[in-house]
Order: C-alpha cells, then sequence, then structure tokens
C-alpha cells in the first residue's frame, strides 16, 4: 500500500501548486515509484496544466487520464457517486506506486462553500493524511496593500476555521503550510497557527513568504489572457514574468521616466513613436528592462516602422491586441501566473524556497515514508545536489555566451548547489539573462579581457610554460581563452573546479587542466568515468572518453582512480577489468594487457576488491558468475567496469544509455589536482547541473586520498 499525502486548501490562490511541487520533489528523493492524483478536475476536455506539470517530474511515470479522479460537474450532480468513483480511481493509482501525491481541488468560479468540507470527506476516504494549505494573503487573490501579507492573528483565524472543519469530517491533519506568508513574520505567523487547538499534537506547522515572480503572470499569459498574438521578439521571451504594468497613455516624455523593471508596456498601435523609444529604450541598458511590449487597437504597423524595427534586431515580445485601452488593460490586469515547467525561473523558485522553508527531514518523518534500498536515476541525482549544496563550492562556467549556461547556473544558485562565476562580458551576460527571465544576480560574471585578472595569470601561465618558452606577451594572449582563462582560476584558487565543453570540444576544454593542474601524485594519467543511473543502482563505467588503447598500466591507473571515484559519490567500488574472456579461459595480447593490469592494481590497492579478466555478464549477472568465477567477491555484483579501450568503453555506455533508457553522467574527468569537467556539446541544461554538482563534490573531496578504503 502507497503512502499517500492529501494537499488541499481553505480558499483559492492559496499557491497550493507549489507546495505540491515541494512534496512532490522530496517523496522522489526517497522512494523510487512516485504517482499524483487529482482528486477533483475541472473538466476532462480542458487539461490541467497544475496535473501535467507534476506528471512532468522526473521519476513520476503515470498517464493523465489515469491520473483524475472525479470532475467538478461530477461532484454537484452527485456526490456519493463522484466520491466512489475518486477511491476506484485512486486505488489503481495506489497500486502502482509506493508514495502519492493528491491535489484537492482549485476553488475556482465552480466552487463552493462546503468544497473544504468535501476535500476533507475525500481524505478521510482514501485514508490520506492531509497537507493543509493556507494562504498568508487576502481572499482575493491579490497582495495585501502594504506588500506584506495578512497580520499572525488573522492567519491564525484562518487555521482555526480551516482545521475545525477538517477534523469534523475526520480528516487525519499531519502538517500545515502558510504559503505567500509575510516575509517579516514567518515565525510570528507559526506561532499563531501552532496555538490554534486543533493544530496541537505532532503536526508540523510552516511558513513560506510572499515571492512576487512565483505569483506574477508571464508574457505568455499576459498574451493568453488577451488573446493577442506575437508580431515580434523571441518565443522563448514568453516565459519572462511581468511585474508591473505601464500604459503609456501620455507624450514620450513621460512614459519613459515610468517604465520599471519587468514591466509590460501597453502602447496604442498607432503611437508608434512611443514604440520605437521604448524598443531603444530597452536595447540601450541605461533604462530599467521590460518584458514585453502590448500594442493595443485596430491598427496595423506601417511598413517603414517594421522595417525599422527588425533593424533593431530587439528580441523584445511585441503582442497585437485588437481590443481598446479599457479591454486591454483589463485583461492585462486579470492574467495570472502559472507555476509551470516552461518558467525555469518559477520552477526554480518555488522549489527553493519549498526546500529553505519547510524541513523535509521532518516532513518525510511524519508521512512515515521508509528509505528505500533501490537507487533510482533521479534518486542519484537529488543524493548529488544534497551532496553539492553541504559545502558550497564555487565553479566556473567559461561559456557564457551559451543560453543553456545561463539556465543552468540560474538553477543551480536558486537551488543552492554551488556559487557560480561566469566567463563573459558582464553587460551582456546579465542583460540576456535578463531576457530569459534568469536570476543569476547572484553569479560572479567576470571578462576574461579583465586586465588585472591577465596580468596575474599571464604571468603565472608564464612562470608554469617558462620551459616551453612561453613569453609574458604569448601568456597574455593565451589566457584571454576562456579555457585557459577558467583553469587559471582554478590553479590560483579563485574557482574551485571548472565545468566547460557545451560549445568547446573535449581538447579545447581539458588540453589547459595538462598544461596548468596538471595529475595528481601517483597518476600518471587523466581518464574519466560515466556514473550510468541505471532502473535501480548506479554503475561506474571508465575510460569511455579520454584514452583510445590503454597500456596495462594506464588500464591499472584508470582502475584506481575509478574506485576513487566511486566512492566518492558513495558507491562501493568492486573492480571489473573487462575482456572478452573470464579467468584463466583465454588468452592473447588484448587478455594479458587486462591481466596485467588486474595485478598492478591488486599491487598498488591491495585493499580493493578487484577482478579479472572479467567478461561483462559475469561481472553483473550472479547467474553467470556462479558458473564462471565462483566464490569472488566482485563477479556478479561489480560496481565500476575498466573498458580495455576507448572503442569498446564508448559504445558500451552509449548502447546500455539507449537501450536500457539509463541516465550517463559525464565524462567525469578523474586524476587531476583540480576538477574540470567537460561537457558534451549537445548537453541539456539537467546535464550541466548535474555536472556542476558532480564537481562540486570532487572540490569537497579533493584532498581525499586516490585509492580508497575498500568496503565490502
Amino acid at each position: 500500500m502507497a503512502q499517500s499525502i492529501y494537499i488541499t486548501s481553505a480558499e483559492g490562490h492559496s499557491g497550493k501548486s507549489t507546495i505540491a511541487l515541494g512534496v512532490l520533489d522530496t517523496l522522489s528523493r526517497r522512494s523510487p515509484r512516485v504517482g499524483v492524483f487529482r482528486a477533483i478536475a475541472r473538466s476532462t476536455e480542458e487539461r490541467d496544466y497544475v496535473l501535467e506539470m507534476l506528471l512532468d517530474h522526473d521519476g513520476v511515470d503515470l498517464g493523465y487520464d489515469e491520473c483524475i479522479g472525479a470532475t467538478y460537474d461530477e461532484v454537484r450532480s452527485d456526490p456519493e457517486a463522484a466520491l466512489g468513483r475518486i477511491v476506484e480511481r485512486y486505488k489503481a493509482v495506489e497500486a502502482q506506486c509506493d508514495a502519492v501525491v493528491i491535489i484537492g481541488s482549485d476553488y475556482t468560479d465552480v466552487g463552493s462553500p462546503a468544497e473544504l468540507g468535501y476535500n476533507a470527506r475525500i481524505a478521510a476516504n482514501l485514508g490520506a493524511p492531509v497537507l493543509v494549505v493556507l494562504s498568508g494573503q487576502p481572499a482575493d487573490g491579490e497582495r495585501a496593500p502594504d506588500a506584506g501579507g495578512l497580520p499572525p492573528a488573522q492567519v491564525g483565524n484562518l487555521a482555526t476555521l480551516a482545521l475545525a472543519e477538517l477534523k469534523h469530517e475526520r480528516a487525519g491533519i499531519f502538517a500545515v503550510v502558510v504559503n505567500r506568508a509575510d516575509p517579516d513574520r514567518l515565525d510570528e505567523i507559526v506561532a499563531a497557527v501552532r496555538e490554534v487547538p486543533a493544530a496541537a499534537g505532532d503536526i508540523g506547522v510552516w511558513a513560506i513568504p510572499e515571492d512576487a515572480y512565483l505569483v506574477a503572470p508571464s508574457v505568455g499569459d499576459v498574451a493568453r489572457s488577451l488573446g493577442a498574438t506575437l508580431v515580434k521578439g523571441d518565443k522563448t521571451l514568453l516565459d519572462r514574468e511581468v511585474l508591473h504594468v505601464v500604459v503609456a497613455g501620455m507624450s514620450l516624455n513621460n512614459v519613459l521616466p515610468r517604465l520599471e523593471e519587468a514591466a509590460i508596456l501597453a502602447v496604442a498601435a498607432d503611437r508608434t513613436e512611443v514604440l520605437l523609444a521604448a524598443l531603444l529604450a530597452n536595447a540601450s541598458g541605461t533604462f530599467p528592462s521590460l518584458s514585453g511590449i502590448v500594442l493595443y487597437g485596430p491598427f496595423e504597423l506601417p511598413e517603414h516602422v517594421e522595417r525599422l524595427i527588425d533593424g533593431l534586431d530587439s528580441n523584445l515580445p511585441i503582442l497585437a491586441t485588437d481590443q481598446g485601452t479599457y479591454e486591454t488593460v483589463r485583461g492585462i490586469m486579470s492574467a495570472r501566473g502559472r507555476l509551470a515547467a516552461d518558467s525555469q525561473r518559477r520552477y526554480d523558485t518555488a522549489l527553493s524556497l519549498f526546500e529553505q522553508h519547510v524541513d523535509t527531514e521532518d516532513l518525510l518523518r511524519r508521512i512515515g515514508l521508509a528509505s528505500s534500498s533501490v537507487v533510482t536515476p533521479l534518486m542519484f541525482q537529488y543524493g548529488l545536489i544534497e551532496r553539492a549544496r553541504s559545502e558550497r563550492r564555487r565553479i566556473v562556467l567559461p561559456e557564457g555566451g551559451d543560453d543553456r549556461i545561463l539556465r543552468a547556473a540560474a538553477t543551480a544558485l536558486a537551488r543552492g548547489i554551488a556559487d557560480i562565476t561566469i566567463l563573459g562580458e558582464p553587460i551582456e551576460v546579465r542583460a540576456r539573462a535578463l531576457e530569459l527571465g534568469l536570476d543569476i544576480q547572484a553569479a560572479e560574471v567576470l571578462s576574461p579581457f579583465d586586465a588585472v585578472h591577465v596580468d596575474k595569470f599571464a604571468r603565472e601561465y608564464e612562470r608554469l610554460r617558462a620551459h616551453k618558452g612561453i613569453t609574458f606577451r604569448q601568456a597574455a594572449d593565451t589566457v584571454t581563452d576562456v579555457s585557459y582563462f577558467g583553469t587559471l582560476m582554478v590553479h590560483l584558487g579563485l574557482a574551485d573546479g571548472m565545468v566547460s565543453g557545451a560549445a568547446h570540444t573535449t581538447a579545447h576544454t581539458i588540453r589547459p587542466a595538462f598544461e596548468i593542474i596538471k595529475t595528481k601524485p601517483g597518476v600518471d594519467v587523466v581518464s574519466s568515468v560515466f556514473l550510468m543511473a541505471l532502473a535501480d543502482r548506479v554503475l561506474v563505467y571508465g575510460d569511455c572518453a579520454v584514452i583510445p588503447d590503454p597500456t596495462a598500466v594506464q588500464l591499472a591507473d584508470i582502475a584506481v582512480s575509478s574506485a576513487a571515484t566511486a566512492d566518492q559519490f558513495g558507491i562501493s567500488p568492486r573492480v571489473a577489468m573487462l575482456s572478452y574472456s573470464t579467468g584463466e579461459s583465454g588468452s592473447g595480447a588484448d587478455v594479458e594487457k587486462v591481466r596485467e593490469a588486474t595485478a598492478l592494481v591488486r599491487e598498488r590497492a591491495p585493499k580493493l576488491l578487484v577482478e579479472g579478466p572479467i567478461q561483462y555478464d559475469a561481472a553483473t549477472d550472479a547467474a553467470v558468475a556462479a558458473t564462471k568465477m565462483p566464490g569472488s567477491d566482485v563477479a556478479g555484483r561489480a560496481t565500476v567496469f575498466v573498458f580495455p579501450d576507448l572503442n569498446t568503453g564508448n559504445n558500451t555506455y552509449k548502447a546500455v544509455q539507449r537501450s536500457a533508457g539509463a541516465v550517463a553522467m559525464g565524462p567525469v574527468l578523474q586524476g587531476l589536482n583540480k576538477p574540470i569537467n567537460d561537457l558534451s556539446r549537445g548537453a541539456l541544461v539537467e546535464d550541466i547541473v548535474n555536472t556542476i554538482a558532480i564537481t562540486a563534490i570532487q572540490a569537497q573531496n579533493a584532498t581525499d586520498a586516490v585509492a580508497p578504503e575498500t568496503r565490502a
């Protein structure tokens, strides 16, 4: 039977979806099979964007239709029959999961005063403890006049009414979260709720502060509200949030001083001089950065004005609607923000706020969800993030001109994974981040042509490469290359690690490391591994990216380094030295190389569990191992696989990745004195975030011994 949580609220616009996302994310760290269930949906025809967002979360493998209990129409028509349908459909989802997040109704315009009581009945019939979400803002969903929120006493009154209703319907309450609370009075609000008699006992109470970006509509939300079309600008920038509205119902001289950061500007379509001035102001960098422009009225842009706009090469979204001034402003003001996966800033902010203000370990304890021995890719990724944030390190990202890097940096900062330095011209990098709606304010943005750093780095590079005859002038030219600049930052302690390769080749990324960082004592070669996250465990594959045809000595180096890497990431190293034969059954130069390498590993790391030569099936399958290599501590349960050459390793990791649906994290470079990691040029934002976390963990372990003590 799955452990369930029923999330409901006492009113609309409480930000319940933010809490649902945080709970789902927390459960996914502990359980391999997490489900989502929407008890009451608005209709079966109109897709529920909250449910879709949660179903898109990594680790959730359910279809949309099976995760809906009943519709509002069905509940109003026959509440008892609808309740039976909800229970029946929930049980089908529960049977597929270890934990289920159940989302209650939304208090839409088709809701009723008895809605909370009906949610309580559903929770009681599903046997699911209730997490109550209260809003710290006025009931109409707008911000309080002082931009703070409801006073603690009023929140306490809301809690009294809501908890009493839930208990009346015999729903079990295990936690209360006050969302959108006054940021300056969180402790007082928590104390006020704890004083409510119905909250007495072992009930968790937390408060999450109001955040303007979570409740703000995006430019796309405004477009949907107006029925407007995008006529100019970058479609990807429709995700940017709108924090203010400026109506250009005045002269140009009076409009410009009224522009605000992240505002949407409403301009009559025949006021082209205001439109052009706003585009120029936005591009200048001396005025606040707009989120978008709305042209209203039944007027088409003159052809010469369109040509002029195209010549400005502006990415700013320009929407067009035929509506008048009143209808346009009303439509903009009625647009509501959606916490959706396509708004990265909101998604990251929601998770960050939940993690900062809700004790997730206490939450899991109250739910009673036991840890699983299975390690899914998602659970492993969460483990990486938690390890990285436990001792934050500074990671330099040299490719500041790549949007993927900026998105990954924003996520890493929001989730507290690492401190970030981005290389690029500060004005350009920050302007592009603003266009994308990303928050990288906490990042250091550094120009690789910064005179002070170039001078310092050139002198150090000249010293390091003096034996090659490098002059200061040559060094000064070299260090402005972003890979050299970033590597020297790591070398001189200005950063703890570097992640690059999204826009550069592997050779371009790691050549400076060979020259500057160099290898650890006792390690002769730099090699790599992939962390292969399978459905239920994580394996280490090396070398799949660096050394084409390693010698026996290099294979031994790769094995010892790979075992150390495995140990860094909580994987007990049991090393399989792979070949086309097992034990003494085969002969030939390739087998002898592996046999010699195995002997060298045993000599260098006598406590390390290692077996070789061994075939892949004997290394992974206990039944095959019992036949081919009985009594081995490695055969049938290997965790580290050392391939005899790059051809075999690269093809094997890709075959496993594609055929088994494994998540391949890497290549993770190993053997260097300080961590430098390479990205695939096709890397996704998630891949970059994972690599930042991996690099941060390597930096934490930079002083560890190369050969780990073996854990059986």
